[in-house]
């Protein structure tokens, strides 16, 4: 995986939250998502930063909503997970299963 690929937290539950939505993928929904799954709040302007990060990453698309009122003088757009977006997410994942390997013992607890 090249540099550029390589996701952050926030970047890799954006792109979760993306897939999750499917095509209801759009900025508010994705925000509101991360609120809700991840417990994570993040504000409007980080979210719309991390989105342009990951388009330029080439691991994001959108597409402009058809037929929708453009609203706030926007229309809107509908984000979807890039083939290479699934790649880094995948690669991403492999690196984590394998570090948490063999640490599950010490990480049990006694319930």
């Amino acid at each position: 995986m090249s540099p550029r690929s390589q996701l952050g937290e926030v970047e890799q539950w954006v792109l979760l939250v993306t897939l999750r939505l499917g095509e209801g993928a759009f900025a508010l929904d994705i925000l509101r998502e991360l609120d809700r799954e991840a417990g994570h709040t993040v504000t409007r302007g980080s979210l719309y930063k991390t989105l342009e990060r990951l388009q330029g990453k080439g691991l994001l698309t959108w597409e402009l909503e058809e037929g929708a009122p453009i609203r706030g003088g926007r229309p809107r757009r509908r984000f979807t997970v890039s083939p290479a977006g699934l790649d880094a997410l995948r690669v991403g994942r492999a690196r984590l299963i394998q570090l948490w390997n063999g640490l599950e013992p010490i990480l049990e607890v006694d319930q």
